[in-house]
């Protein structure tokens, strides 16, 4: 049940661009527009949470890129007791088992450094999968420090926005945490990029690697609607719409990600 990853142009030209999906669909349409890898999660109106074993197994097989499974046991804060602990560990022993690339996972303590502990104890769960530590870094108190303690256990990326609400917002701590991280790991940028974003933060920031959803709204194919009863809580749903990766999207930011590193046109010498 391994994915067989292939080669992707993206990454040969420096860029590589993370879809972020919860659904087959949107990851075989992120495959589709030119992504070069997936973080498979689940519940991303609370941020994401780990996507159910059928999900998982389902997009390992369906998809040829590397699929990187979210580990994030619950919503709300990265505060976690053995009890979760071991619900992580069993989680990524599923996603290794069902041929995953790799997971995305972190940990914080109460006072907002990085939880070594609980990320040692996942990161030595996890080999030989590739590791991204997730956005729980943009909550620490010391990002610095955060991304040293990181790189010495062993985390080969960090996804953040360099604390910012955007990407575009961060971009001064992104590229201070990309020239910091040089030779022991890499940064993934994250945080509201588009098609119309995404060339800016790969210059201005100075990474190599961003991380998009790509998606749009769209009407339910349900014919029968029954109206006064929504499933969902404070965040406003619609039973009636879906929000879904689309291959148009990522196709865009791919080729603007691809322009931004892109060698100048060799303009030709004419004899006079």
């Amino acid at each position: 049940m391994t994915a067989t990853p292939i080669s992707n142009p993206t990454i040969a030209t420096g860029v590589l661009v993370e879809v972020c999906v919860d659904s087959v669909e949107s990851a075989r349409a992120a495959e589709a527009g030119g992504a070069s890898r997936l973080e498979l999660c689940d519940n991303l109106h609370e941020g994401g949470t780990t996507p159910s074993p059928g999900l998982i197994a389902t997009v390992c097989e369906r998809v040829r890129i590397p699929v990187h499974v979210l580990i994030r046991p619950r919503g709300g804060d990265f505060l976690y007791d053995d009890d979760e602990l071991r619900v992580m560990l069993g989680d990524i022993a599923f996603a290794k088992a069902v041929g995953a690339q790799g997971v995305v996972l972190g940990a914080l303590i109460a006072d907002g450094a990085v939880d070594d502990r609980i990320t040692r104890t996942l990161v030595e769960a996890a080999r030989p999968l590739s590791i991204t530590f997730h956005r729980a870094f943009d909550l620490v108190r010391d990002p610095f420090e955060a991304l040293d303690t990181l790189m010495a256990l062993g985390v080969d990326r960090v996804l953040t926005s360099g604390g910012a609400p955007t990407a575009v917002d961060g971009l001064e701590t992104l590229a201070a945490l990309a020239w910091r991280s040089e030779g022991r790991g890499s940064i993934i940028a994250a945080g509201g990029i588009t098609e119309h974003t995404a060339a800016r933060v790969v210059t201005e920031a100075g990474v190599s690697e961003i991380h998009v959803r790509a998606s749009r709204r769209r009407d339910s194919a349900m014919r029968f609607r029954r109206q006064g009863v929504s499933l969902g809580k404070a965040y406003s749903p619609d039973e009636y719409a879906r929000v879904s990766t689309t291959p148009e999207l990522v196709r865009l930011v791919v080729t603007a990600a691809e322009a931004a590193v892109a060698p100048p046109p060799t303009v030709e010498a004419h004899a006079e």
